[in-house]
């Protein structure tokens, strides 16, 4: 009888505290969360020309699209070329260092390519120009 008693209060005894396992998680959670870089998209698909010298850019904040139509996409969101800049300006207060990649269609105009990139240089950001990695 006395055995008997003992496995039962062994059973009370043994639970599983779930606490520190829940605390785990939402600590990786929002590790995960912070150390996450955000790309912002342009928005539509280009058909990018190709180059030799094309290397991997693996860091990237903000795409800045040129349809063949000559729009400007930034967001998701068709952009006068007017506010490229301030755009450009709201983003780099929201996060310090950012860079900027141009994605031009191989059949939208050199000029609009030139308004952009301008745009970029006043606004003061890095900026790359986005190809197709070898030839056609």
């Amino acid at each position: 009888m006395r055995q008997r008693l003992n496995l039962s209060q062994q059973q009370d005894d043994a639970e599983i505290n779930m606490t520190p396992m829940l605390d785990v998680v939402f600590i990786m959670l929002i590790f995960f969360i912070v150390s996450t870089s955000f790309v912002r998209e342009s928005g539509i698909d280009v058909n990018r020309p190709s180059a030799e010298t094309s290397h991997s850019q693996s860091k990237t904040a903000i795409l800045v699209a040129i349809s063949a139509d000559d729009e400007i996409w930034l967001d998701r969101k068709p952009l006068d070329l007017r506010m490229v800049r301030p755009a450009i300006e709201r983003l780099r207060s929201e996060q310090s260092e950012i860079n900027v990649v141009v994605q031009a269609d191989e059949n939208s105009s050199t000029g609009q390519l030139i308004s952009v990139i301008d745009q970029l240089r006043l606004a003061k950001v890095q900026y790359t120009v986005a190809t197709q990695v070898g030839v056609q």
